[in-house]
Order: structure tokens, then sequence, then C-alpha cells
């Protein structure tokens, strides 16, 4: 008999960037384990090749075209979201970008403010909103509580070099989850975050590429490869259901134990 808590029957996952990468990833074994989905991205296309993945496991899915570094985008969002899907159980702030540079020397502060914008501001907007709705909902009497997850990364515990708008932005996610965790717990409400190792996705494809980067940083993995993006799919599912009822203000980090070898 499969433990019951898994079963995702009856709840509603939001992921920001759900089109792709770790983000479709999470999307597709929630949907496997009986969730329904929403999908927010800004790329059309993409929503509808992910939303025909999605429906194949029998669920209700939407997409949404929704820019996270707009705050009003993100607030009409999640209340259409929550309108029409019913509710939201877990929601996932997932969407990122990165900007990779010679040096720290070279980041300009068009690219500092742009990453700033998706994976600080966006962050902060789709947490804060995930959680007006959730504690909204306890208020009135729902005692399901709900989850809500950033998506780190490594670089916001080890030193990434040439990366420093991104790594600061990441670390953020990580204070803003423990806060959000501490605040929102007398509503039943969780936060956590997911920190990503080397995860083969569209963001890393230059990485992927390079001879050098399969030679002596894949190596220093100790799985021995690179991430995919199903091997977020399990903390996806633990993180919607009641199983991780009384988990909170932590990091999963996911890497193939590449940080601690």
């Amino acid at each position: 008999m499969t433990y019951k808590p898994f079963d995702l029957s009856g709840k509603v996952a939001l992921i920001t960037g759900g089109n792709g990468g770790i983000g479709l990833g999470m999307a597709e074994a929630i949907a496997a384990s009986g969730g329904d989905v929403a999908i927010w991205g800004t790329n059309e296309e993409k929503n509808e090749k992910a939303a025909a993945k999605l429906k194949a496991y029998g669920g209700k899915v939407l997409t949404r075209r929704v820019d996270v570094t707009q705050e009003k985008e993100v607030v009409d969002g999640m209340v259409a979201t929550a309108k029409e899907m019913g509710r939201i159980d877990s929601v996932f702030a997932n969407a990122g970008v990165g900007y990779g540079a010679p040096s720290f020397l070279d980041i300009t502060t068009e690219i500092y403010r742009k990453t700033l914008a998706v994976n600080l501001d966006g962050v902060f907007w789709t947490m804060r909103e995930a959680a007006r709705h959730m504690t909204e909902r306890a208020k009135a009497g729902d005692k399901s509580g709900g989850s809500i997850v950033g998506v780190a990364s490594l670089a916001a515990i080890e030193g990434a070099a040439r990366n420093q708008a991104y790594a600061a932005t990441k670390g953020a996610v990580i204070s803003m989850v423990k806060s959000t965790a501490v605040e929102f717990a007398r509503y039943g409400v969780r936060a956590n975050a997911i920190l990503p190792g080397w995860i083969a996705t569209d963001m890393t494809a230059g990485a992927q590429a390079a001879p050098a980067f399969a030679e002596k940083v894949i190596p220093r993995v100790p799985a021995r490869r690179w991430g995919q993006p199903e091997d977020f799919g399990g903390v996806a599912v633990y993180l919607t259901s009641t199983a991780s009822s009384y988990h909170s203000g932590d990091t999963f980090v996911i890497d193939g134990a590449y940080s601690i070898f």
C-alpha cells in the first residue's frame, strides 16, 4: 500500500518557472502523485508544451503568463490562480535567471538589477502573496495549512566566483524562507528552501557544452553525473504532502553530495 500522505489528490501546487527545467520536473512528480498543478512562465509556447505533458497524468492543469518581476502580475496571478484552481496548497518560487561574467569586476549594474528583479523581487512577491492566500484561508477555518518553497542554489552557501549577483539573491532566499517559516507557523504554513547543485537545464547549457567543465567539475560530484530535473520530484511531492506538515525553516541540498565532498 502506498504511504497515504504522498497521495496528493485534492492538493493544488503552483510552480513559477514551471514550464521547464527543475520547475517542470517538480510539476510532473506532483501531477503523477495525483495533485493539480498551476504553472507560471513568460514563454507561452513552453507553457503549452508543459501543460500537454502534465495533463497526461489526468489532473487539472492551469498555465498563466506571469512575469514575476512585475508585482501586479504576481498579485493578480495569485488571486486568479487560487480562484480558478479552488485553492493553492503549495507554492514553489522557482523562476530564476543566471548571468555569468568573466569576473566580479565585469558584472554590470544592469546585470545585477536584472538578476535581483527575477531571483529576489520575484521570489519576494511570490512568497508574500502565497502567504497571504494561505493565512486568509487559515483564518477562515481551513486547518490544512500550506507549503511555501523558495528555490535557492548552492551558490547561496558556497563561494560562487564570478557570480556575486546570483549568489546574493540565492542567499537572500534562504533568509526570506526562514523568516516566513517562523512568522506563519501558527497558521500551519511552513516554508523551506531547495538548493540545487549542478543540474542539467537550459541555464547550465554553456557549462554542459564545455569540455573543461566535464573534465574538472562533474568528476568532483560524488554521484558522478549531472543532476536532472526529475531528481527534484521527490522533494516536491514531500513538501506538498502532509508528510512534511512539521518540517519548516529547512534547506534541502540536492547536489549528489557535491557540497560536502
